[in-house]
This record gives C-alpha cells, structure tokens and sequence, in this order.
C-alpha cells in the first residue's frame, strides 16, 4: 500500500475560500495516519504560500479561522508544502517571500519524477 501523499494544488484559486478547506483538511488526515504527505501549490493556488495570503483569508465568513490556520494544522500533522519555482518568477518573489511552513522549491521536472513512483498516490485540487 502506498504510503506517500502528493498533493497539487493547482485549479484552487484562494479568492474562492470555500475551495481552500478540503485539501488542508485532507493533508492533515493523512499525515496523522502517517502518510508523508507533500503539498504542492502550483500557478494561482502558489499565493498561498507567499506570507501574508493565507492569513487574510477565511473559508466561511465570520468563522474566526484562516486558511492560515489550516495550513498550520495539517503542518503541525506533518504534511509538507512547497513553492513552484516558475510561481516566484511569475508573482515577481522571492524564498524569502514563503511562509515558514514552505518546506522548498519543486520544480516540474522533480515533481514529475516523484508522482511517477509506484508508491506515490496523487490528490489534485
């Protein structure tokens, strides 16, 4: 059975908080079921990532929790985040932009390599 997670986010769009919810929530789960879980935000969803985003933004109005808040928990459960490279030249950022919980850079070359292992199970968001 697999017990490596990745997770892309790549169609969630952070100006839409209903869609942020599911896949923290989800990383989080598998990570405490001991899956090593690695989220990758690639094109719009990589805004998440740049500090000061996530913070800012609730999935449901008035709830008090950020999706700052979720990424921290599924964090804290031991999922892993990373950054596009081409998302830092594309939002004109830099490494020192990311939040600390981005774990590094995956470029698409390494992404590929790493979904096309047999152990390696692929959410998409």
């Amino acid at each position: 059975m697999p017990k490596k997670l990745i997770i892309i986010m790549v169609n969630t769009d952070p100006r839409n908080g209903e869609e942020l919810g599911a896949p923290f929530h989800q990383a989080a789960a598998a990570a405490a079921l001991d899956y090593e879980v690695k989220v990758v935000m690639v094109a719009t969803a990589g805004r998440l990532l740049l500090k000061g985003v996530a913070e800012a933004l609730t999935i449901k109005a008035g709830s008090g929790a950020t999706v700052y808040d979720l990424m921290r928990q599924a964090h804290e459960a031991g999922a892993r985040f990373y950054a596009c490279p081409a998302n830092l030249e594309l939002f004109d950022r830099t490494e020192a932009d990311l939040i600390p919980e981005c774990a590094g850079l995956i470029g698409s070359a390494n992404l590929m390599r790493q979904v096309m292992e047999e152990d390696v199970r692929v959410l998409t968001y």
